[in-house]
């Protein structure tokens, strides 16, 4: 995927109980933590495998992603880039990427952590 000939993104997969959170909280947390408006880049990774995407499991869910973009786009002075798309096969990142910031920072992903995830600087 480093090498952005591969068409993938690097990206997260999110399993979520519905009656703890909701999609929409979840959407709401997507669009407050990135920025959605800059192409193919995240900080200050860049090249298309860091291209902001919602990759969505059902027609459900790609509805509540559209909506929800079309609602945050009001909080951006620049248009959205998100791709909102069906979500594919998942490919785990291999094991020196898991715990990635944790193992290299100290910082813990645990569930509840209510520290901020710091990942430059």
């Amino acid at each position: 995927v480093c090498s952005g000939q591969t068409g993938h993104t690097e990206a997260v997969q999110v399993t979520f109980d519905p009656s703890v959170v909701t999609f929409d909280q979840l959407l709401d947390a997507f669009w407050a933590k990135h920025d959605p408006t800059t192409l193919n880049r995240q900080g200050n990774d860049r090249g298309t495998q860091y291209r902001s995407g919602i990759y969505c499991f059902s027609p459900e869910q790609e509805k509540m992603a559209l909506e929800s973009k079309a609602r945050a786009q009001g909080q951006f002075k620049d248009p959205i880039v998100t791709e909102i798309l069906p979500a594919k096969e998942f490919w785990p990142a291999e094991d020196y990427h898991q715990r990635y910031l944790e193992l290299r920072t100290g910082q813990s992903a645990l569930k509840g952590e209510k520290t901020p995830i710091r990942c430059y600087g």
